[in-house]
């Protein structure tokens, strides 16, 4: 059974609690669960809407994703 990318993706960030965009991708990476940044804006964009999980700027380049 395939599980959807959203439901992958917020369970990677509940486990964890804190991480950064950086840090997700690499973990996705290691899971073989290949994606485009494009892909992992929108899901986390979803998410975010939903009111699952909270994205801030951290810098220019990175943003700290933490779990509500």
């Amino acid at each position: 059974m395939k599980y959807p990318l959203r439901n992958l993706i917020y369970e990677k960030i509940k486990n964890v609690g804190n991480t950064t965009d950086v840090d997700l991708m690499n973990s996705l990476t290691r899971d073989n669960i290949s994606l485009t940044h494009a892909d992992l804006d929108k899901t986390l964009l979803d998410l975010e809407i939903y009111g699952l999980i909270k994205v801030s700027w951290i810098a220019k380049d990175k943003r700290r994703i933490e779990s509500v």
